[in-house]
């Protein structure tokens, strides 16, 4: 039987509602029923790639650390010949196979991609004793469960890795909000009353387990900026949540959303103007509302704008949602191919 890590858990949680031991979070609440009715929202049959490029933004300027995709061509053999145009041995000798093999270093959140349960955790006193550790969402440990390079070989997320949110299958039920009609291309930290306010409008319904979308289109601007984004765009345009308002964070957990994604950097307004009030407060309210407090896996950088025209156009704002990660065993993030059915 499953030993329950913690005797605390943070206010606004839901760690061990879905088991001690459970490592997907709401990705719980997409039941076979619910996928039957992500099913029935295929009328047509038109399927759209919500992946940008996944060499886009383009350079580390939004992120210093991240950098683009560096392919290299695979090398066969003592002499390490190139696997390009490679001739390959056949039974028949009238007959020569040509093969091309490849290989990349990526950066699993550099380009569209999933946030890992994993990805964002916390100094909590999940013990009681007073004494603040560093804790993941359902109380998972530093150093046991996700290990750092000092905390031993192999580092990575041993409990909560983006391979357990890979063998959920992630599909289901999209929803989009399309916050770029209603509020353009400035920079807007859209809290619960813009939220309510473009769902409103357009008649947006949200249900427990559906992936809700947001379409802001900043995914859009970086494609037109062509691979050389300039810092204005990165940083000071479009809209994104506004992770400081509680009624949203409320919204939030009482939607019952199995996950949440955005075409832009966070989902929230990353990197927030200074702050003047005081005692503590996180520098990422939403992601840990999301993926420390109620394990609801993060989507950023998604590409939405052709989805998002079409629904509009059809006067719809549901869809089939597929959208696995690469099932990368203790990696705290991965690149996304998602696809949209209508």
């Amino acid at each position: 039987m499953a030993q329950q890590r913690w005797r605390n858990r943070p206010d606004h949680s839901n760690w061990g509602d879905f088991g001690p031991d459970d490592e997907v979070g709401r990705l719980n609440l997409i039941t076979d029923e619910r996928r039957l009715a992500a099913v029935a929202e295929v009328r047509v049959g038109k399927a759209f790639c919500l992946s940008l490029p996944l060499d886009l933004p383009g350079g580390n300027r939004l992120v210093p650390h991240r950098l683009p995709p560096k392919r290299g061509i695979a090398a066969r053999g003592a002499e390490g010949r190139p696997t390009v145009h490679f001739p390959m041995e056949t039974i028949d000798p009238r007959w020569i196979d040509i093969s091309c093999d490849d290989h990349v270093t990526l950066y699993t959140q550099y380009s569209t991609q999933w946030d890992a349960l994993s990805h964002m955790g916390r100094r909590f006193d999940a013990d009681g004793d007073g004494v603040e550790e560093t804790v993941y969402y359902n109380g998972f440990r530093a150093g046991s469960d996700v290990i750092g390079p000092q905390d031993g070989p192999e580092p990575g997320a041993r409990r909560l890795g983006i391979d357990k949110m890979a063998e959920t299958c992630v599909q289901g039920r999209g929803v989009l909000v399309d916050l770029f009609h209603h509020y353009g291309p400035e920079r807007r930290l859209v809290g619960y009353d813009d939220l309510m306010r473009a769902m409103e409008a357009d008649g947006v319904p949200v249900e427990s387990g559906d992936m809700l979308c947001l379409h802001t289109g900043y995914g859009q601007a970086l494609i037109d900026q062509g691979g050389d984004p300039s810092q204005e765009m990165l940083h000071n345009s479009h809209a994104a949540l506004d992770g400081y308002d509680r009624r949203l964070l409320q919204w939030i957990e009482d939607s019952g959303i199995a996950v949440l994604i955005a075409d832009n950097f966070a989902v929230e307004g990353h990197p927030y103007p200074a702050r003047t009030e005081t005692g503590r407060h996180p520098a990422l309210p939403l992601h840990q509302t999301c993926l420390f407090q109620l394990g609801i896996h993060l989507g950023e950088i998604w590409y939405l704008t052709e989805l998002a025209r079409w629904l509009r156009a059809n006067d719809r704002w549901r869809f089939l949602l597929t959208a696995p990660p690469l099932r990368l065993p203790g990696s705290f993030g991965s690149p996304a191919t998602p696809v949209a059915t209508v």
